[in-house]
């Protein structure tokens, strides 16, 4: 049972950062060694610690973070840790899903060095909030002079051009301050969006280059949409947060401290008495917000997964209709609206409750203040004015609490988003792209060899998919290996491109170690890849064969073209080179697509060619030109061929049989059929 809680609790783990205790006691046999197998396998007891674990009473202490990452804390009876692992659903490179252990912390230093290069924005920013404060608080005593003059000629009629006299130079003081605090109003809002949408930019575009510089490791253990929700949910919410927190909680703050002061000095007694029912609402609202809160967090969540249910049907359409399956995806999808539509109306009937509640008090408020008032009044220690602008000031203080209370949501949501932001743009991949070696073109000799290279997959480290690989590919030959599925082909090709570092062993071009190269410049010079289904861009032909140098010209674009048999079919396009392709290419035909990718990598005249079963998705007809096209391509390359159609291997200078990560023959397609081995039975089993 506490293994299952463990596993349990390290799958969809959807709090921010929790902690669960188990208390074990002693640990027979059997709890001893399933400890040992499934939760520390990776730590080495000492007889002192195996004692420990043995006689003393046990606490294992669970942390589950929001990614389902969890650290595993074996604690004894005298507090003290004996061992900790940590478990994921899917574990990348260590110190990677280190940083993920524990809560984010915001980093204030960083934020500060984005700030600096703006301070004189959130400064005039800040002075025009703390201006509008300040015309704020002014305004209910401007008002109450107005209202005392007109007190005064209430009672006396007859004084028509003396209450002209009187209330001109109060109301255009009045005017006066009302045009002040617009102006100033204006100002702090330009400057604060602003400044907030100069940092949010700032922002994404470093998260962004941190995010194409992690590892494909990474890429392994982390959703594409989690990635796409910190650089457009977090960075919007941290920017809102921003804004909110610097305008209105100074202005707030400010409101609240002046008009407090200008009660106690319009009339202590009334303050007096509002300030000893103002805290008591104030925790209620608290708590009850926080209910509130946490039930709009529900319902927000729940809207999330009705929406990822959607787009998941969305994206997937064609494999939806392929198995009829609209139905099911509608009722599921109906089912998750439905809850987040029951959710929100509970929130909504929370918050009208609230709301009423909150009007009852405000207005409760204004009735006693007129009532204490007016019995102040009547002894003729408060005028009518002085009232008014108490009124005036304490409604001020109402709403600055309200929005204050609001402030602090915002704040905490703000200050988690920016936390997420700054650790992935922290996050520092494994393999650095940028500052290896640059080979000299007339030095470069494009030979490939695998020595004794071993490697597991960081989302697999328990399965070795190569163990002790050894290969050389001679430079200018065509090295084809061929296998059933999962033995370890395409993980070649990986290793080859550095999306990976091997386990131990190493892989030398030229003879080089790869992990001395200058990975931006293997990858963007050196090697070209082409896989089974390649990717083009929302965008035309010509500017997907330009990806692969964004400096050609035109004339160049073409040329790839031929030599990728290529130009014909795309000179046809109504628009030629012109035409858009349409996401991911569906708008053109896989061999046609195929080629196109083929002239992409072409036109970089890489010296080492990558053919990752470049051909097994197409049909007879389409295969025959991208073989062509192939062998157009090859000419004067070191090649090497990933294949499951043994077909289009038969002309490579030699062939390599993989079984179990492991190398079973080797040698040219005459020879392996005369040995009537592996290369025969897979032979045989294509061609029956």
């Amino acid at each position: 049972m506490l293994i299952s809680f463990l596993r349990l609790s390290t799958h969809g783990a959807s709090c921010n950062f929790n902690l669960f205790k188990i208390h074990c006691g002693r640990l027979n046999h059997f709890q001893y060694n399933n400890i040992r197998k499934h939760i520390f396998r990776n730590f080495e007891f000492t007889k002192a610690t195996e004692k420990t674990l043995k006689d003393s009473n046990l606490t294992l202490k669970l942390f589950i973070s929001t990614s389902g990452i969890c650290l595993v804390k074996l604690i004894s009876d005298n507090h003290t840790v004996l061992c900790q692992s940590a478990k994921s659903r899917a574990v990348g490179y260590p110190d990677q899903n280190a940083l993920v252990l524990k809560e984010p912390q915001f980093e204030w230093k960083q934020f500060l060095q984005l700030l600096i290069p703006e301070i004189w924005s959130l400064l005039g920013a800040v002075s025009a909030a703390l201006l509008v404060a300040f015309i704020n608080i002014q305004l209910p005593l401007y008002l109450g002079n107005i209202i005392n003059i007109l007190a005064k000629f209430t009672q006396d009629s007859t004084a028509q051009l003396s209450f002209m006299s009187e209330m001109k130079e109060p109301a255009l003081k009045l005017v006066g301050l009302y045009v002040a605090q617009s102006v100033f109003t204006c100002v702090y809002i330009s400057l604060l969006s602003g400044l907030g949408e100069r940092i949010a930019a700032k922002l994404r575009c470093q998260l962004f280059e941190s995010i194409l510089k992690q590892d494909i490791a990474f890429f392994d253990s982390t959703r594409t949409g989690e990635l796409v929700d910190r650089l457009t949910t977090d960075v919007q919410e941290f920017k809102s947060s921003f804004k909110l927190v610097v305008s209105q909680g100074l202005r707030n703050g400010a409101q609240v401290i002046g008009a407090v002061s200008s009660l106690l000095i319009i009339s202590p007694s009334l303050t007096l008495g509002m300030l000893g029912i103002v805290p008591i609402v104030i925790i209620s609202g608290t708590f009850i917000g926080s209910l509130l809160r946490s039930l709009s967090r529900e319902a927000q969540n729940q809207a999330a997964k009705a929406v990822t249910i959607g787009e998941e049907a969305i994206s997937n359409i064609r494999t939806v209709r392929a198995f009829a399956m609209e139905p099911y995806e509608v009722r599921l999808f109906t089912d998750q609206v439905s809850l987040s539509c029951s959710l929100q109306e509970r929130l909504g009937v929370g918050v009208g409750m609230f709301q009423a509640g909150t009007n009852l008090f405000l207005n409760g408020m204004v009735l006693g203040t007129l009532y204490f008032g007016g019995h102040l009044m009547a002894s003729n220690t408060l005028t009518a004015g002085d009232l008014m602008s108490f009124l005036v000031s304490t409604q001020m203080i109402q709403r600055s609490m309200a929005q204050m209370s609001l402030l602090f949501g915002s704040y905490i949501k703000g200050l988690s988003s920016g936390a997420r932001i700054f650790q992935l743009i922290n996050l520092k991949p494994h393999i650095s792209s940028e500052g290896g070696q640059i080979l000299p073109t007339e030095n470069l000799v494009p030979e490939v060899q695998f020595n004794d290279v071993t490697f597991a997959y960081p989302t697999r480290p328990s399965q070795t998919i190569l163990k002790d690989f050894n290969l050389r590919i001679p430079a200018g030959q065509k090295v084809a290996i061929v296998g059933s599925s999962g033995n370890g082909k395409s993980t070649i090709v990986a290793l080859l491109e550095r999306f990976y570092d091997v386990s131990s062993g190493n892989i030398t071009i030229s003879g080089v170690d790869l992990k001395h190269l200058d990975g931006t410049w293997l990858r963007g010079n050196v090697i070209g890849l082409i896989n089974q289904e390649p990717v083009l861009f929302a965008t035309s032909v010509r500017e997907n064969i330009r990806y692969g140098d964004s400096s050609v010209s035109d004339e160049q674009i073409e040329e790839a073209a031929k030599l990728a048999n290529a130009h014909g079919f795309i000179s046809e396009f109504p628009s030629g080179y012109d035409t858009v392709v349409g996401e991911r290419g569906v708008t053109i035909s896989g061999g046609q697509k195929q080629r196109i990718a083929i002239a992409r990598a072409l036109l970089k005249n890489p010296q080492i060619l990558i053919l990752d079963e470049a051909t097994s998705a197409l049909d007879n007809e389409s295969e025959k030109l991208v073989q062509a096209a192939l062998e157009s391509a090859c000419k004067g390359r070191t090649v090497l061929m990933i294949a499951h159609r043994l077909s289009t291997v038969k002309n490579a200078d030699l062939i390599v049989v993989l079984q179990a990560g492991q190398i079973v023959e080797m040698g040219n397609h005459k020879s392996l059929l005369a040995k009537k081995g592996h290369y025969w039975t897979l032979m045989n089993q294509q061609n029956p």
